[in-house]
């Protein structure tokens, strides 16, 4: 696998599986498993999509170290704003089962994104 190094050091794999459109749980699980299985490390969701605990329930059953794993979701619009945005991030790690996310995104940069991109600095560090 061939990695980009990010300004923060973070190593991120070139090639990740987006699931966007994968609503039914079992065909996303079945994708992120097989994805896995097949050695992708990048998985990429959001909030909108509406699956990511079937992605979570995926990383979970692959017993794969979280560490070799970079997980990427999105904030939704509807949920900018600086409190909002660190309650949908407490979500998004609650449906995925995770202790932490490698890139948290604005989805789109709609209404409170400033509070929200502070928010978003306070949850890095």
């Amino acid at each position: 696998m061939e990695y980009v190094v990010l300004n923060n050091g973070l190593k991120m794999p070139k090639l990740g599986l987006g699931v966007y459109q994968i609503a039914d749980e079992l065909a996303c699980r079945n994708t992120v498993e097989s994805a896995l299985d097949i050695g992708y490390r990048l998985i990429d969701t959001a909030q909108a999509y509406h699956n990511e605990k079937f992605v979570g329930d995926a990383i979970k059953q692959s017993n794969i170290p979280r560490e070799e794993l970079f997980i990427t979701t999105k904030l939704w619009l509807a949920d900018t704003g600086y409190k909002s945005t660190i309650k949908a991030f407490e979500n998004s790690l609650k449906k995925l089962g995770l202790d932490y996310l490698d890139l948290y995104l604005i989805h789109q940069p709609i209404g409170d994104y400033y509070g929200s991109w502070k928010a978003m600095e306070e949850l890095y560090e």
